[in-house]
C-alpha cells in the first residue's frame, strides 16, 4: 500500500495518541471528518494500524521486575521450535518473544512479573519444563532509558 504525506501525519498523530477523536485528527492533519475517517478504515483494512490498545503503567501495577531472557534450545527443528512458541505465547509474564541470529541463545524474551520470587517461579514451573530448553540465560532490567511505543515514519517519502 502506498503511503502519502497525510497518511503519515494520520500514523504520527495515532501513534502517540490512540484515543484521538476523528474530529481532533482531521483537524491536525489538514482533512474534513469524513475523508480522514475513510483514511484510517484504509490503514486498519490494509493491516498498517493492527490494532488500538491501552498502555499501562508497569510500576504502578506491582509489576517491578522486568526481566530479558535468552533461551537455548537442544534442536532447531520445526516441530521443537513450534511447541516451545505455542507455550511461551500462553504465558502472561512474556510480553515479547522473539527467535534470534548472532547470539549464543535461539530466542530471547522480555518477561514482567512483580519480584525475584515469581521470576523464580516463572523460571522454574514453566521456561524450564518445556521440552526442548537446554539453556536459560537472564538479565535484568536497573532502570528503562528508552520505552517508546512509536515506529519511526521517516523514511515514508513525501511526494
Amino acid at each position: 500500500m502506498k503511503l502519502d504525506r497525510t497518511d503519515r501525519r494520520i500514523l504520527e498523530h495515532m501513534q502517540v495518541n490512540g484515543r484521538i477523536t476523528n474530529l481532533e485528527l482531521a483537524d491536525t492533519v489538514g482533512l474534513s471528518a469524513t475523508p480522514c475517517a475513510r483514511r484510517v478504515k484504509r490503514l486498519e483494512e490494509s493491516g498498517i494500524i493492527e490494532r488500538h490498545v491501552t498502555l499501562l503503567n508497569q510500576s504502578q501495577l506491582g509489576l517491578k521486575l522486568t526481566a530479558i531472557i535468552g533461551i537455548s534450545m537442544d534442536r532447531h527443528t520445526p516441530d521443537r521450535f513450534e511447541n516451545f512458541e505455542n507455550q511461551v505465547s500462553n504465558f502472561p509474564e512474556v510480553i515479547e518473544c522473539s527467535v534470534v541470529t548472532g547470539q549464543s541463545a535461539d530466542y530471547l524474551l522480555k518477561a514482567v512479573v512483580p519480584d525475584m520470587e515469581h521470576y523464580e517461579a516463572f523460571l522454574l514451573g514453566k521456561l524450564t519444563r518445556i521440552e526442548g530448553v537446554t539453556g536459560v540465560h537472564s538479565s535484568f532490567v536497573l532502570r528503562r532509558v528508552v520505552g517508546k511505543t512509536e515506529l519511526p515514519l521517516d523514511h515514508i517519502s513525501e511526494p
